[in-house]
């Protein structure tokens, strides 16, 4: 049991940002097919895809300040770290967004499984997009937003 201890300790930020991560990106999934089954593939892949990623993006400043990286920061410099965390999470939102209208927009009408399964090769596109920015999420977290001093 002291082993188990030991090596959550010891790899607690990775295996907390893989789990509040996958929490996330299990919401941003949620979110994207509920609007895509209120509004249609056509909006999720739109401003649906905007809205859910600016949720998301609060869901995961909160987690990772609180659960992840544990930051201490208050005042100006939480507001700084916010400002930081805001526009990493935007840029990977927009290559999320080129994503999706990539692989929906433009690929799938030229793919036979997308033509027939529209709105399963657009859950297919998102969670393959969504791997990619979780990757890019981590390593400016870790290395631009909530660095040790």
């Amino acid at each position: 049991m002291q082993k188990l201890k030991d090596i959550i300790q010891k790899y607690y930020e990775g295996l907390a940002y893989l789990f509040f991560g996958g929490v996330a990106t299990l919401l941003n999934l949620v979110v994207f097919a509920g609007f895509q089954a209120a509004f249609g593939t056509d909006f999720a892949a739109g401003i649906g895809n905007i809205l859910d990623n600016c949720i998301c993006i609060l869901f995961a400043y909160w987690t990772n300040r609180t659960f992840v990286f544990k930051s201490a920061n208050k005042g100006k410099a939480a507001w700084a770290e916010f400002g930081q965390f805001v526009s990493c999470r935007i840029a990977t939102m927009v290559m999320d967004q080129v994503i999706i209208w990539l692989g929906v927009s433009l690929l799938g009408p030229h793919v036979a499984f997308a033509a027939a399964n529209g709105k399963l090769w657009a859950m297919g596109v998102k969670l393959f997009s969504q791997v990619i920015v979780i990757v890019s999420n981590y390593v400016f977290s870790k290395l631009f937003i909530f660095k040790k001093k």
